[in-house]
């Protein structure tokens, strides 16, 4: 009975394994299974927001990956195509290399790149066969002697001219080409018996590859270096005006509000001048590439990169003195609601009149008119004496009247906390002079830690907590943040001046039309794309 009862048992167990450990892997399987498709779709879906995301933001991108793509399928008929392989044969491959290289996002990158290409092509093979002819003559130890020196002295002097500033930034790419192109062929002119036929097909290849990159680039859906920083400088003047804009709302408006704004978006006041001060780089490359370019307008004016260059360095000056008014926001002694609140109204019509001011200095530069008179009116001068009235009415604030009655305070203040450490101090040592020898050992010991212990708990709590009180104490306090905001706002005023005295010679020099008021009475509702990041648009270039 017993051994019925095991065997019971022992079956009912293995039945359980047999049974249950499937079911277990079969679940566990299951829900990998559900966590890797659950990955993928979410990986699906990250992947397709991206690729929306970078067409949305620019749809000249997508245009730029098509024209590539034609361009190396062009390109990829020298090898397709029987005839076309049997006249170029293997160096057809540097067709397809100069279109990977030279073919940029904007035509003038794209010209600067080509030209430069094919320059130190010729002049790298014109040299390079003038080497040959002379090594020739000679023996055939002499001839890799002669080859050898050659080689290090233009090697050297061609890296050396790439330190000038003016090769530096418009031939720098055209150097290296020459470097790569001249040292091919006189090194392998001392191996390579056709030599002249090799350097002939390779020639005739980069001319159809860099041929095909500046058709597509200047006939086929141009995209112009001009007209990107043309609307850069527009995005920058604007984005300027929005951060002044609501970097005043916001030094005005509940801070319940502001809690709720900062929750809800990034801070718009940052976004607005980001773009400014991070301008420098990009602008010179765009006038560079630019420079490059034909003139293509409807009257055919030469495009005024240079005046652009010093619009943007006029505008990251003014752009720091925004970052200023911006730290006012966030210092750490503010100006109480209800001193800000006397100040509002003049503070706020002073910002709004140099906000209105950037605002049509960018709406000059996008339309390529002149500004409007009313820019130069007597509306900003209104606003700031409105300011200078409203900071005189208020003398006490700034100047104080009990100024000796303030200081003795805060002295008799910071003598307490001295006189308190002091007498906590001489107490303890009079403590433990009445003890024994044993335990005053001991007690002066643990009160030797104590001591040390509280002088670092000074050094970090005590004094930085004094200096604040005694700050806070000065009856001018109160009133010290919000003069530094007002002499900012001054200060963006005076720096206007300098922004539309370059934004007037732009237009000078570009030919800008006069001003003409029924062109703003003539309203038209478009829906307006938000401008775009062009530095976002500017892929690294690689040198072959």
């Amino acid at each position: 009975m017993a051994t019925k009862v095991h065997v019971g048992m022992e079956t009912e167990m293995n039945g359980n394994g047999r049974n249950g450990v499937p079911e277990m892997v079969k679940n566990s399987w299951k829900k990998r299974l559900l966590d890797f498709s659950g990955k993928m779709k979410r990986f699906t879906g990250c992947l397709w927001r991206t690729i929306w995301k970078a067409g949305r933001e620019d749809p000249r991108r997508i245009i730029h990956a098509f024209k590539v793509g034609l361009c190396l399928t062009l390109v990829s008929l020298l090898y397709l195509i029987e005839p076309l392989f049997k006249s170029f044969g293997t160096s057809a491959i540097w067709a397809v290399m100069t279109v990977v290289v030279v073919l940029e996002f904007t035509a003038g990158a794209t010209l600067c790149k080509g030209l430069n290409r094919g320059l130190g092509t010729v002049l790298a093979g014109s040299l390079a066969f003038l080497i040959n002819y002379i090594a020739t003559r000679s023996e055939s130890v002499v001839r890799a002697v002669f080859i050898g020196a050659a080689v290090f002295l233009i090697g050297t002097a061609a890296t050396y001219m790439r330190f000038f500033p003016y090769i530096k930034k418009n031939y720098d790419y055209g150097v290296v080409i020459f470097l790569l192109t001249f040292n091919l062929i006189t090194v392998s002119s001392y191996r390579v018996e056709n030599v002249l036929q090799i350097v002939h097909d390779r020639f005739y290849a980069i001319s159809i590859g860099c041929a095909i990159c500046l058709f597509m680039s200047l006939l086929v859906f141009p995209i112009w270096s001009g007209e990107d920083l043309h609307n850069s400088t527009v995005g920058k003047l604007e984005g300027l005006a929005k951060s002044i804009e609501a970097c005043v709302n916001e030094y005005f408006n509940d801070p319940e509000i502001k809690e709720n704004q900062d929750k809800s978006s990034e801070d718009p006041i940052y976004k607005g001048y980001k773009a400014v001060l991070d301008s420098k780089s990009m602008d010179e490359t765009l006038a560079l590439y630019a420079s490059w370019e034909p003139r293509h307008s409807r009257h055919c004016y030469r495009f005024p990169w240079q005046q652009y260059v010093k619009v943007g360095a006029v505008l990251r000056q003014f752009g720091y003195t925004v970052v200023a008014l911006h730290g006012c926001l966030q210092t750490e002694i503010q100006t109480p609601r209800s001193v800000r609140a006397r100040f509002k109204d003049p503070c706020i019509r002073l910002a709004g009149e140099v906000t209105k001011a950037l605002m049509e200095l960018a709406n000059s530069i996008r339309r390529r008119r002149h500004c409007s008179p009313e820019i130069l009116s007597d509306h900003l001068h209104e606003a700031l004496q409105d300011l200078d009235t409203a900071i005189k009415s208020q003398p006490r604030l700034f100047l104080g009247s009990k100024k000796n009655q303030t200081t003795s305070n805060m002295l008799a203040l910071a003598a307490a906390h001295a006189a308190r450490y002091k007498q906590e101090k001489d107490h303890g040592v009079l403590l433990a002079s009445v003890k024994t020898e044993s335990s005053a050992f001991l007690e002066l010991k643990r009160k030797r830690l104590g001591r040390e212990e509280a002088k670092e708990n000074e050094r970090k709590a005590l004094r930085p907590q004094l200096s604040k009180i005694a700050i806070t104490s000065l009856e001018f306090s109160e009133a010290l943040p919000f003069a530094a905001f007002a002499s900012l706002l001054v200060e963006i005023v005076a720096r206007l001046d300098h922004v539309i005295e370059e934004v007037e010679e732009l237009g000078r020099i570009a030919c800008y039309k006069e001003f003409n008021p029924d062109d703003d009475d003539n309203i038209s509702v478009t829906c307006k794309r938000p401008p775009v990041d062009v530095t976002k648009n500017q892929l690294p270039s690689h040198a072959f």
